[in-house]
């Protein structure tokens, strides 16, 4: 039986405007009143994620940062892997030498050292994810967006890694205009064995403890209410959420998911800009129904 569906939000559950639609909603609350856990399941942060489920009054647990960090559905921070600070120092020497923009991801927000940057790359996003976006238009969502997103702006990095206090969780290189220079740090990163370094989109490299993955994350997460894997259904479209995916029985690649992640799914659903996420929780109802009614 299906105990949880763990999702992913940017190009899973997100549509082309960034919002989880009304048949996602709907669906959610559908497999909720049907005794399943919906949990999310991505690389942003809880400021980033929590509003947007909140504008459809949808109430989930979340797992967050690549699994960096997991809060309960009362907001109750119940995992939280940071990466080491000699790594973060290496990784942040391997983007500078390299001037690639990014961005530290704490457990006291997102920083950014610029504003416009941070636009141009929220839009990009919205534009690789959803190829048939306008880019004026993904500028427009992109900066409508940052209030929401409650990103911080600072001058120097140093001033947030100087900080005792101040833990950082995840680090996200961006490179638009030349997303193969992301290639060799991610490399060099990789080699330490200390790190794990995935992708939400092409253009980005995420940068985390190599404790912290998705499909650990669910694992943990599944355990603590008395289920496996084997009660999961995990739904993504990129590398990040590759470990669920693998991980999980019921894995769910999306329409526009790349194509190695569709290659590890048990099933492909519709695109995010069709209510892919929707598909598979009824989906997910339908094998249960199955199995009960093998069981009588």
């Amino acid at each position: 039986m299906i105990k949880i569906i763990a999702s992913d939000m940017d190009g899973t559950l997100l549509n082309n405007k960034m919002q989880v639609s009304d048949a996602n909603a709907a669906a959610i609350r559908v497999a909720q009143e049907n005794g399943i856990e919906f949990m999310v399941a991505t690389g942003r942060g809880l400021t980033e994620a929590k509003p947007l489920l909140q504008e459809q009054k949808l109430r989930t647990a979340y797992i967050t940062l690549n699994g960096a960090q997991v809060f309960d559905e009362d907001g109750r921070l119940v995992v939280s892997v940071p990466l080491d600070d000699d790594m973060t120092a290496l990784s942040m020497k391997t983007l500078d030498d390299r001037n690639l923009y990014y961005e530290l991801v704490t457990d006291h927000g997102i920083f950014s050292n610029s504003r416009v940057r941070r636009i141009q790359n929220v839009a990009d996003l919205l534009v690789n994810l959803n190829p048939d976006t306008d880019y004026k238009m993904a500028v427009a969502l992109a900066s409508a967006r940052l209030e929401i997103m409650n990103i911080n702006y600072v001058e120097d990095y140093g001033e947030i890694v100087g900080d005792e206090n101040v833990h950082v969780m995840k680090i996200i290189a961006f490179n638009t205009a030349d997303p193969v220079a992301l290639s060799e740090p991610k490399k060099l990163l990789l080699a330490t064995g200390k790190l794990m370094v995935t992708s939400s989109s092409r253009n980005n490299i995420e940068i985390n403890n190599i404790k912290s993955q998705k499909g650990l994350a669910v694992a943990a997460y599944a355990a603590k209410r008395g289920w496996t894997m084997d009660n999961v259904m995990a739904v993504g479209d990129n590398f990040n959420d590759e470990s669920m995916i693998r991980d999980a029985k019921y894995s769910v690649a999306m329409g526009n998911a790349v194509q190695p992640i569709k290659n590890l799914a048990w099933f492909t659903t519709d695109s995010n800009v069709h209510d892919g996420v929707a598909k598979a929780i009824y989906k997910a109802i339908e094998v249960n129904a199955q199995e009960a009614s093998m069981k009588k």
